[in-house]
């Protein structure tokens, strides 16, 4: 694997958490130990976007962002990576393809809160990624009845699995996707931005 590259063995079972981490929160820390137990992961990723199509300003610069992300979560099965800026590639759908290409036999699911299931219609070529590869997506305060009733969720209903079905998501086959419900963090990248805690 190239320098700086994030190691997984095939068989493995990684969960991929993407987005601007501008900046990283406790909440963030919450959905990935959560994902880590409930879905039986090995690993999980923090792909740290370069940019975020859908939001008009670019984030703060990648090599502070993956300063404070690695300070904050310091988990043996955690790696904070800026594999998206290595691969060049601007769309999830696109960086799902690559990674399937460069990790073959590694499991990988998609980890999203319930806050970017209820706008995941919007995201470019979103149902590539319904039939790329399995979805988990975890509560957020506020937003369970907005993502139950989102356009990707009414259309994938039928394959939508049970919470029982957890710890089997990263070996679905797609498109399968899961909304856990359970304990959350009131914390987001916005409000931290809006206090002040975090200047770009």
């Amino acid at each position: 694997m190239r320098q700086g590259y994030p190691k997984a063995a095939a068989g493995l079972k990684v969960g991929l958490l993407g987005g601007s981490f501008d900046p990283p929160h406790l909440g963030h820390v919450h959905i990935t130990r959560r994902a880590l137990r409930r879905f039986d992961l090995d690993q999980v990723w923090w792909l740290l976007s370069p940019g975020n199509p859908l939001k008009p300003d670019a984030p703060a610069a990648m090599a502070r962002r993956l300063h404070a992300a690695r300070a904050l979560v310091r988990h043996p099965r955690v790696q904070v990576t800026d594999i998206e800026a290595r691969l060049g590639t601007r769309y999830t759908a696109d960086t799902l393809r690559r990674l399937a290409a460069l990790y073959p036999g590694v499991s990988f699911v998609w980890l999203m809160g319930a806050d970017n299931l209820a706008g995941f219609h919007r995201w470019e070529k979103w149902r590539d990624i319904m039939e790329q590869v399995p979805i988990g997506v975890l509560a957020r305060p506020g937003e369970q009845v907005r993502a139950g009733l989102s356009p990707a969720a009414r259309g994938y209903a039928r394959w939508r699995l049970p919470k029982e079905a957890a710890p089997r998501l990263a070996l679905a086959r797609p498109p399968a996707w899961l909304l856990l419900s359970g304990p959350m963090v009131e914390a987001s990248s916005t409000a931290l931005r809006r206090a002040g805690a975090w200047i770009r």
